[in-house]
């Protein structure tokens, strides 16, 4: 891709020129024509002698009708030798003008071309920058410049994404060889200490299964469309993604408090549980003993709905919040700790987004979190 970038920088150049110069030679051509047909004409327009008067030219008697035709030619053969010199001149002068100012108005696109041939992974923070115009190519500059920035960006966010997904892969791993190493160490390990070490291997590996499912889930939600699109009433979605964490919140003894009002969107109603459910699995897993859930849904405007989930739990830095929407990013939580893989509101924000909606977090006063989810509301 990059190598066919510089080749109609050249074509274009020699296009250009070869175009300036045909246009400027035709119309030379036209102009010489003209000439010719104004000289013919203007010897012709002299006022003749009757017919067989003689005029004496240089000691020579010569007709008057011939001494005007042959004025009249060589007037034409003067006029045509010194138009083909200026023709060629002209001509000669266009082609050289011309692939100089091209090259001249060109550069910014040689340079186009130059930083992207040189640009690769490890290189992407070089940039066009100003390229010394204000036409059309110092926009495809700023464009590219811009273009390379986005690129840059996802280039980051990929790296980080891919080296914090392999510690937390390698955290359960880890754990499982471990457990094997030791457990078959040891010669005199019995039943029950081998009931022990399957019991810590189904654990890490349902650790791992649930960090691969929910990166699969991320990879086919973040920027990709909506497979199925229907009305759905977030109040109902609330109540089917209840069931799920209810019995996690009893044993917690998390009081849960629900307003919930019928509003209607249109989009991927499992994508939308789940995006509901992420929000309850985080309310109740990062609370506290004891705490409360707070969670409503309800009719923001004529065009837009909202789900709102509101839970106790430790102080998060009011700083910090926006970064709870990057993977595997946990406020107050190390990241060895079994209780989620991080990945819960990266998944909600992703989903949102692929409906066209927005969410916004902020942090609760005397500890927790409020996540609010906009979405746009059924027609």
């Amino acid at each position: 891709m990059i190598r066919r970038i510089g080749l109609p920088t050249r074509t274009l150049r020699a296009r250009v020129t070869l175009l300036a110069t045909s246009l400027v030679a035709v119309v030379s051509v036209v102009l010489l024509w003209l000439a010719w047909r104004l000289v013919g004409d203007s010897v012709a327009a002299v006022p003749q002698l009757p017919p067989g008067t003689l005029v004496r030219v240089d000691g020579v008697d010569v007709e008057a009708s011939v001494l005007s035709e042959h004025l009249r030619q060589q007037a034409r053969e003067r006029m045509v030798a010194a138009g083909l010199v200026a023709f060629v001149f002209v001509v000669l002068a266009a082609g050289i003008l011309a692939w100089t100012f091209t090259s001249r108005v060109l550069r910014p696109l040689r340079e186009i071309t130059d930083t992207a041939r040189r640009l690769s992974v490890e290189s992407m923070g070089e940039r066009i920058g100003d390229v010394g115009s204000h036409d059309e190519l110092a926009e495809l500059a700023r464009t590219f410049d811009a273009m390379l920035n986005r690129l840059q960006a996802a280039f980051e966010a990929q790296r980080h994404f891919v080296a914090n997904a392999s510690h937390e892969l390698r955290t359960p791993l880890a754990v499982i060889r471990t457990e094997l190493d030791v457990t078959l160490s040891d010669d005199e390990a019995d039943e029950a200490e081998l009931r022990r070490m399957a019991g810590v291997v189904r654990d890490a590996t349902d650790r791992a299964e649930r960090l691969v499912n929910s990166l699969l889930l991320l990879a086919r939600t973040d920027g990709a469309g909506l497979a199925v699109t229907e009305r759905v009433d977030l109040a109902e979605v609330v109540n089917s993604a209840w069931l799920s964490v209810r019995a996690n919140a009893e044993r917690k003894g998390v009081t849960a408090r629900f307003h919930l009002i019928a509003a209607l969107t249109v989009g991927d109603p499992a994508l939308l549980e789940r995006v509901a459910g992420n929000l309850l699995e985080n309310g109740v897993t990062h609370n506290v003993e004891n705490g409360w859930l707070d969670v409503s849904t309800g009719v923001v405007d004529d065009a837009r709905v909202m789900l709102r989930v509101r839970s106790s739990g430790g102080v998060i830095d009011p700083e910090a919040v926006t970064g709870l929407f990057e993977p595997f990013r946990r406020a107050g939580i190390a990241r060895t700790a079994r209780t989620g893989a991080g990945l819960g509101l990266s998944i909600v924000q992703a989903a949102v987004h692929a409906h066209g909606g927005s969410v916004h977090a902020e942090p609760v006063p005397g500890g927790g979190l409020a996540v609010t989810v906009v979405l746009p509301a059924a027609r």
